[in-house]
């Protein structure tokens, strides 16, 4: 399911959610001409927080700066625009009801619940190897925008292509409950089967996912408005 827009209108210009894609958009153009030992040195890896990393692992910065730097980090085009998609159509009625300094708040702290997530999953079950594998990506901050949109905005109507063609409305809830188990189901294959994963840091959807849900009462400070009228 490909998500393209939803129905609900903000109050204002989402300038923070715009600025994260921005930066986001920035620090890969960065990355497209960097050397790849000095991309690797600013990722997230595991093994930063519990310790030994394994080879090339062990030139990281600390884990706090290489969970923010990981964050705006990406793999590929496909990766940084699937992110980028979900974050513009999600995160601009989530910081509508938190305001923009609250969001970013929420958005960095949905990354290090996310990072903190994996890092239990890849400590717990695949060892030190592993935990050595440096993890890049928006996802489990914008998991987190997920969680948060699920709360506020069950009923809003997203339209979606199903299958990659078929476009579709669905409401919000039916699209990231579905969204959800999909990764709470691969992250128990990813954790039992690691690699098998294709690489995807499903644990960090699930934690960030987590914490977005229960966390949007803490951070919200108005009701999002009522969905656009046909």
């Amino acid at each position: 399911m490909l998500p393209l827009f939803d129905n609900i209108p903000t109050r204002r210009l989402p300038l923070v959610t715009y600025g994260l894609i921005v930066a986001n958009f920035a620090v890969w153009l960065w990355e497209l001409g960097a050397r790849a030992g000095r991309i690797d040195h600013y990722a997230f890896y595991p093994c930063a927080v519990t310790a030994p990393c394994l080879g090339a692992a062990r030139d990281h910065v600390p884990w706090p700066e290489g969970t923010v730097t990981g964050m705006f980090m990406h793999a590929s085009w496909v990766h940084i625009l699937g992110n980028m998609l979900f974050l513009f159509i999600f995160g601009n009625n989530v910081e509508d009801v938190m305001g923009r300094l609250r969001f970013l708040v929420f958005y960095l702290a949905g990354g290090f619940a996310a990072a903190l997530t994996q890092t239990w999953v890849t400590i717990h079950w695949s060892g030190p190897a592993a935990a050595s594998i440096p993890t890049v990506g928006a996802s489990g901050a914008i998991a987190a925008v997920l969680g948060a949109y699920l709360v506020l905005l069950p009923h809003a109507r997203v339209f979606t292509l199903l299958f990659g063609f078929l476009p579709w409305r669905l409401s919000a809830g039916f699209f990231l409950i579905a969204w959800f188990v999909f990764q709470l189901w691969q992250s128990n294959f990813s954790a039992t089967h690691p690699e098998q994963a294709g690489g995807v840091a499903f644990a960090a959807h699930v934690g960030g996912f987590v914490f977005g849900f229960l966390a949007i009462k803490l951070f919200q400070v108005r009701p999002p408005l009522e969905p656009r009228r046909r």
